[in-house]
C-alpha cells in the first residue's frame, strides 16, 4: 500500500481488486500493530530521541527528518515541499495532500519557529524568495528510496528498535502524541490530511499516559509482591 494512510492489515482481510484497499465488507479495522503485535509507532521518548539526533545530524538530512517528525506528513509530501511552502510569518508548513483523488488540496501544519529558522539557514530560503526558479524548486531533490534511507540512518543513530525504525512510524507517532496531548481529533485529522475521521481515530487506540495512570490504582496493594529478595538490587523501572 506504499505511503498511504493505511497501516498493515491482517492477512485474512479482504481487499478490493480495483484499489488494493480493504473492502468495507471485511469488517476489519485499521491497526497500529502488525500481525505479530508489534507497535508501528514511536513512543514519546523515541520520537524525542529521533528529533534530537536529526538536529545533531544537521544539513538537509537533519531538516528533512525534523520535518517528518514534527508534522506527521507523508514522505512524498515532504519531498514535494518548495521554499514558497514554508510560511515563516505563521510558523507553518503548507503541504499538498497527495493521497486524495483530486490535486490542489493544501493544509497548513504549525511547526516550532526554531525549525522554521533551521530551514531558512540550511536551505538559504531568504535568497530563494527573490529567485523565481528556486521558489518553486524542491527543497530535497532525493528519490523516495534515498529519503527512506536517510530516515532509517537517523533512526539507527537514535537507537530506535528495528520493528519501529521506518518513516511511517514518525507519522503514526505524531498522531498518537497529538491525541494523547488532547489535541482536538478534528484538528489532528486536518494536520494529517485524512479524508475521513475514522482514519484519525486509530491514534486513540494505543496505551496512553492517562490510561496507564488509571490502571496504576489497581496495583497499589500488590507492588510489594514484586520486591526482590534481600540483598538483590531492585531493577530500574522504565
Amino acid at each position: 500500500m506504499g505511503d498511504s494512510d493505511n497501516v498493515l492489515f491482517a492477512k485474512s482481510m479482504e481487499f478490493s481488486r480495483d484499489t488494493g484497499r480493504p473492502s468495507p465488507r471485511s469488517g476489519m479495522t485499521w491497526s497500529l500493530y502488525d500481525a505479530h503485535g508489534q507497535r508501528k509507532y514511536l513512543t514519546s521518548k523515541e520520537r524525542a530521541a529521533f528529533i534530537r539526533m536529526a538536529v545533531r545530524t544537521g544539513g538537509p538530512v537533519g531538516t528533512f527528518c525534523s520535518v517528518m517528525a514534527l508534522t506527521g506528513a507523508r514522505i512524498s509530501e515532504v519531498l514535494a515541499l518548495t521554499p514558497e511552502r514554508i510560511d515563516r510569518a505563521n510558523g507553518a508548513i503548507v503541504f499538498e495532500t497527495l493521497k486524495r483523488r483530486e490535486r490542489g488540496i493544501f493544509r497548513a501544519v504549525p511547526i516550532p519557529y526554531e525549525l522554521v529558522e533551521l530551514l531558512y539557514a540550511v536551505h538559504n530560503l531568504k535568497t530563494a524568495a527573490d529567485d523565481p526558479e528556486r521558489r518553486g524548486a524542491r527543497l530535497w531533490r532525493w528519490s523516495r528510496p534515498t529519503a527512506w534511507k536517510h530516515v532509517k540512518s537517523v533512526m539507527r543513530l537514535a537507537n530506535i528498535p528495528d520493528a519501529q525504525a521506518m518513516p511511517k512510524a514518525l507519522r503514526h507517532a505524531f498522531g498518537v502524541e497529538a491525541v494523547q496531548d488532547r489535541i482536538a481529533i478534528t484538528l489532528v485529522k486536518k494536520w494529517l490530511g485524512h479524508a475521513k475521521l475514522q482514519s484519525t481515530e486509530i491514534y486513540a487506540t494505543p496505551l496512553g499516559r492517562e490510561e496507564r495512570r488509571l490502571a496504576a490504582h489497581m496495583w497499589r496493594g500488590i507492588r510489594e509482591s514484586f520486591s526482590p529478595p534481600l540483598g538483590e538490587t531492585n531493577p530500574e523501572r522504565p
